[in-house]
């Protein structure tokens, strides 16, 4: 199997356009510690010529345009004009930083999309994405812990994590921590090797800690170090699990969450631009590396 993070930012990329947060200003002062990033994706590809779309982010034109095993003359002949090495895309939940770059994906293009049938719901709901035309998008929805291969030698299973709907979806009454459709992990298996993506998830309950055990690979949910960190930059009036993240660090918090399990190696992903683990060499850095996680960056090869 080949995985790869594509964009290992939180909504809003690092750094944001309209942030000035202390961590955003490292970036935009080009401060060699801190890395720009674009927002949450992955591929993965049983035989590294067809690949898997994990979440369509809003700066997923860039990222292919910056992947070149997805460029498309990887996948043509010389006299052909149009095609890509995305046989399909997969959506984990209906957020916007997941679903906008679907548009980017609207020339015509045949893939196959797939998703669990309340986040298609989603999309049909807004016309907006029929411009991915019916005639060369399938859409497939999904049922949650059932196998299936979105591409030949690539097993896939879509399973429930405690989340909630997405932002646009809200009421005045929110439920953090459902389990269901609207929010969900992944299963990637081939070869006899098996990696989970996890990009938003509320807690970590004993199903899915003994569900991810002895993985080659996870990449967990890294939005926020401290709960209240957006609170404490100035930038949001809301914790990261009222966002539906679980923090990494404190009481309940992801850090020492999934030790002793048998993982191979650990990512943390969809990391927001104010999470100091974002600035090599910072206390909390040091705390995640020390405790054998790994930052994800753009373009990270996770296996191969």
């Amino acid at each position: 199997m080949r995985l790869t993070v594509l964009g290992s930012a939180a909504g809003g990329g690092f750094p944001q356009w309209n942030c000035n947060c202390g961590i955003c200003r490292l970036a935009l002062a080009q401060d060699p510690r801190v890395t720009p990033r674009t927002q949450s994706s992955v591929t993965a590809s049983p035989n590294g010529r067809d690949w898997l779309l994990i979440n369509a982010s809003p700066d997923l034109r860039q990222q292919i345009v910056q992947a070149p095993w997805l460029a498309a003359n990887a996948s043509l002949t010389d006299d052909a004009r149009r095609g890509s090495p995305i046989g399909a895309v997969l959506l984990t939940n209906g957020d916007v930083d997941h679903i906008a770059g679907l548009l980017t994906l609207r020339e015509r293009q045949a893939f196959t999309l797939y998703a669990t049938q309340a986040v298609l719901d989603i999309l049909a709901a807004n016309p907006v994405f029929q411009v991915l035309a019916q005639d060369f998008v399938r859409r497939v929805a999904v049922t949650l812990d059932e196998s299936f291969e979105p591409l030949p030698g690539l097993e896939v299973e879509l399973f429930s994590v405690p989340g909630k709907v997405p932002l646009y979806l809200e009421g005045d009454d929110v439920a953090i921590g459902e389990e269901g459709e609207m929010t969900v992990g992944v299963r990637l298996t081939t070869q006899g090797r098996t990696a989970f993506y996890i990009p938003g998830c509320a807690n970590a309950p004993e199903a899915l800690l003994r569900r991810v055990s002895n993985a080659a690979a996870l990449l967990f949910d890294g939005t926020v170090f401290n709960d209240d960190e957006m609170q404490r930059e100035g930038v949001g009036s809301k914790t990261g699990r009222r966002m539906g993240h679980m923090p990494i660090n404190g009481e309940g918090g992801s850090l020492h969450a999934f030790d002793e399990l048998g993982i191979e190696e650990k990512f943390y992903v969809h990391i927001n631009n104010t999470n100091p683990i974002l600035v090599e060499g910072s206390e909390e850095r040091d705390r995640v590396e020390a405790a054998g996680w790994r930052v994800a960056s753009d373009a990270n090869e996770v296996l191969a």
